[in-house]
Formats: structure tokens, sequence, C-alpha cells
């Protein structure tokens, strides 16, 4: 029989349909990769085995049945723990939330589940979301399954926050992950570990039951082998939801079916203002390989300008960091998660002692960063001004759009690093969100899609960025600079 895990989200689904295995041999084909990984790879959180087969039952006896089986029929998936999963504990990787089990289940996880996925596990994540590392979870680091070719063996970042969701795709311990995507937390994980992900147009995904970090900025997204695997998730995640304020009240388009490499009459822009000094050589070279692939595929390539590019980091970091501070403020000792009180405390002290025990060290950096600049005498200087810089990129790409359908651009500065490398280094850190930024910022759909292969002999991605609710023109180019990059890598199983 082939090996199943390395099966994706179209083929698992269109196998157990077609009778050709049963979804029970999936899950517990990945309950076995999964526990096998656990510790080398601190992927998951929490396993959760019985749901996935427990799932897969249903599954098959629907097949008996002839019945109807969902658009994620049999297809065991990781979940991101930032989405509240009712009766299995939900920490956001953070100790404050350590032991919290919901009683509710997030919007999107109760879609997945409707559409017939089963649950493998919550996987794990920088802590709150925070991190482009995955090193700030209170749960240990999740530890990249790839590794350099120089015959050293320094463990790599799998990216974040959904590292736990990209090393857990790129090791084939499930065939698809939910991710969140607040600066760039799906597309830089994918493109450190080899995979695909897309984060949608903001309010396509209910945010409702995901532990929020940056409400404006805050979306859920699929992260898969490839486009078809991303497009089909997608299908099942998104769609209109009441609870959530921000949610589109729009139909949810049939992207799978709509998937197309032609790219004639389209146009890739390519924002000059991308081309930064010391850009790595290696990264530029597959840009330019990336636009000789759209146009091979009958796209015309034109040179846009984003002329407020340079100021999208430095105004996330104070956005962000401001909604955080105001998200987190509900972390207090008294309803739910960690409660430290000191012998003889008053109220006041066992905030303090629970907030300084539960959060980690980049969530209080954020935290004070965010209290900071929302402050009285400085929200005006900063808070204020960030969100008119914020209005003038969404502008930009506004304008940019008048002449391109799509916009190529690289998902990453550097292809993985390794842990401990830029943990000392916040400034080092944030740049890495430098390419994908901008787009969350605008609430645009954007997707990174594997590429090449560096001389490290380490994966590297591009972006491709739409229009405001245009996914399919994103998952259309993307699935075009699939085919011609005919990415197959994978990492070489050391666990």
């Amino acid at each position: 029989m082939t090996d199943l895990t390395e099966l994706g989200v179209a083929q698992i689904r269109d196998g157990v349909a077609g009778g050709e295995f049963t979804a029970v041999e999936v899950a517990e084909a990945f309950n076995a990769n999964v526990a096998a990984a656990q510790d080398a790879l601190n992927a998951f959180i929490v396993t959760t085995p019985d749901a996935a087969i427990d799932a897969a039952k249903a599954t098959d006896a629907k097949r008996a049945k002839g019945e109807a089986l969902g658009k994620m029929g049999g297809v065991p998936i990781g979940m991101k723990d930032l989405f509240a999963t009712r009766g299995v504990q939900t920490t956001a990787a953070s100790h404050i939330l350590e032991g919290f089990r919901p009683e509710y289940e997030s919007t999107v996880s109760q879609k997945l589940w409707d559409a017939g996925a089963g649950m493998l596990g919550k996987l794990n994540l920088d802590q709150f979301a925070m991190g482009s590392s995955n090193e700030t979870s209170y749960f240990g680091n999740v530890i990249s399954p790839w590794r350099r070719n120089d015959g050293g063996n320094a463990a790599l970042a799998p990216g974040g926050s959904s590292g736990g969701s990209s090393a857990a795709v790129s090791a084939r311990l499930c065939p698809a992950a939910t991710g969140t995507d607040t600066g760039g937390s799906i597309r830089q994980p994918a493109a450190f570990t080899g995979i695909t992900g897309i984060k949608p147009t903001y309010g396509r995904c209910s945010r409702w039951g995901i532990v929020a970090f940056a409400s404006s900025l805050d979306q859920a997204g699929p992260m898969a082998r490839d486009t078809r695997d991303c497009a089909i998730m997608l299908e099942a995640m998104a769609g209109f939801d009441p609870k959530d304020s921000t949610s589109l009240d729009m139909p949810v388009p049939q992207w799978e079916a709509g998937l197309s490499a032609d790219l004639k009459g389209k146009k890739v822009g390519i924002p000059r203002e991308y081309r930064m000094d010391g850009m790595d050589a290696e990264i530029a070279a597959l840009w330019d390989q990336g636009v000789a692939w759209l146009k091979d595929a009958g796209a015309e390539v034109v040179e846009i300008s984003l002329p407020h590019t340079k100021y999208a980091l430095p105004a996330y970091y104070i956005i962000a960091p401001a909604e955080a501070s105001s998200n987190l403020a509900r972390y207090d000792g008294v309803r739910y998660g960690l409660r430290d009180l000191p012998d003889g405390a008053n109220l006041q002290d066992m905030y303090a002692a629970t907030r300084a025990a539960g959060f980690g060290a980049e969530v209080k950096r954020r935290i004070l960063i965010g209290t900071y600049v929302l402050s009285a005498g400085f929200y005006d200087a900063y808070y204020t001004q960030a969100q008119k810089v914020r209005t003038l990129i969404s502008q930009d790409f506004a304008k940019a759009f008048e002449e391109c359908d799509v916009i190529l651009a690289p998902t990453t500065p550097t292809a993985s690093f390794a842990l401990g490398e830029k943990s000392d280094d916040p400034l080092s850190m944030y740049l890495n969100d430098v390419f994908s930024v901008p787009a969350s910022l605008a609430g645009l759909p954007a997707m990174s899609v594997p590429a090449g292969i560096n001389r490290e002999g380490l994966p590297l991605g591009l972006q491709v960025i739409g229009k405001a609710f245009d996914e399919q023109g994103v998952l259309n180019a993307g699935l075009a600079i699939e085919q011609r990059a005919g990415f197959m890598a994978k990492p070489a199983k050391w666990w």
C-alpha cells in the first residue's frame, strides 16, 4: 500500500471517497507519525489520537451508507493551539492558559469538523502568536525537520508563530494544519519549511474562538503541501459568522474548482521597494526566476511602486503591540487560567504576580510597548501616526492594483536560521517580517509557495499578494509557480 502519510488533502479525500483506503487507516498512519516525532520535533502541545480515530470512523460510516463525506472527509489535521477546541486544552502556548479547556468550539475548527476533518492534536506556536521562530512557547521550541547540508547538526527554526503547523506538515505528521497570520505567521513558517500557506483577505475566516493577538490583523488560514490542498481547506474554513463583527458577509467561492495556472491576460506587479540593499543573493535570484515562471504562464510583468513600504514594519510594531496590550488585559487570574495569589496579597498583587508568572519575555515586551504607545502623551505621537501610515500603505496597494492583478515578492529575507541565533536580538527577529507585514496591514490575501532550495539545502518561498477578496487570483498565480518550480524536496528523516 502507498505510504498514506505521503498523501495530501485532495489525495486523501478522494482516496477515502473512492474506497482505496479507509479514513481509519489514514488516521492510524498519521497518529503513528505524530507519536514517533513528538520528542524530537515538539510540534504538538497536546495530541488527540482518539479524536482523529473517532472522526475517521464517522467518515467511514457515512461512506458505507452512501452519504456525502464533505470537503475534508477523512482528512486528519493539526490544529494550531490558538483555536478553542471544546474539552481539549487550549493554551496559546502560554503558561497563563495552561490547563484551560474551553466549553466551546472556535468557528473555524467547527467548520473543519463539519467538513469531515479530524484532529490529530493541538500544535505548538510562539506564545500568543508573538514570534518568528517558535522559540517563545512556554512548552519549548519546535524544531524544524530540516537540516543544513553543511554536515552540522544545528537545530533550525520552523518559523513563527505557526511553527508547529509548518513543522508538522513538512515532516508528514499531518497533511494540513490551521495557522494564523498577524504579520506573516502563516507565510514565513511555510517558506522556512518548504510548504504552502495562504492568509486570506481579512474577514474571510471568523476570528471567533481564536485567542486574540492583534484583532485588526489576525486572520486564520490553511497550511498544506500544495496550492490545491490550501484551496480545499480554505473553502472549508471560510464563511460569514455573525458572532464575529469583522466577518465578511460574502459567499465562499469555489476556489478548488477555479484553479488554473493559465495567467494569459493577467499582469504581475514587481514592487521596486522590495529590492532592498543587502538582500540575500539567492532570494533575489529566486525572485527573478519567479518572474520568468509567471511570464511563461502567460502573464505580463510590470514594475510597480509601494512607496510607504519602508514604514510598514515600524507601523506594525506599534499597532500590533498596542492591540495586544489591550487584548491580553483579560488574563488577570480572576476568570480563568493561571492564578498566582501570594500569601497576604491584595487584588493588585494578584494581578501583578499572575501576569509576571504567566507571560513569557516576548509577550511582556510587546505588552510594555503597546501600553507605552497607548499612554497619555504618546497615543497621538505613535499610535495615531502608525494608523495614518497604515492607511497610506493600503492606498499604495490600491494604486498598484490599478496596474496589475497580483504582486510577486519574496516571502522572507533569508532561509531558516538556527535556534538561538536571533533570540537575543529582537530587532533582527522582527525584520523577518519585512516582506509579509505590508499585506497584513492592508488586509490583503497573500500566500507563500515553495520555489527553491538554497546552497545550504534549505527551502525558499515566493509570495503572491492579491487584491482584497481575490484569493482565486492568488491561488492561480501560486499554482503557476508551483507547477514550474516542481518543488518536491522534503526533509531527510532524522527523528
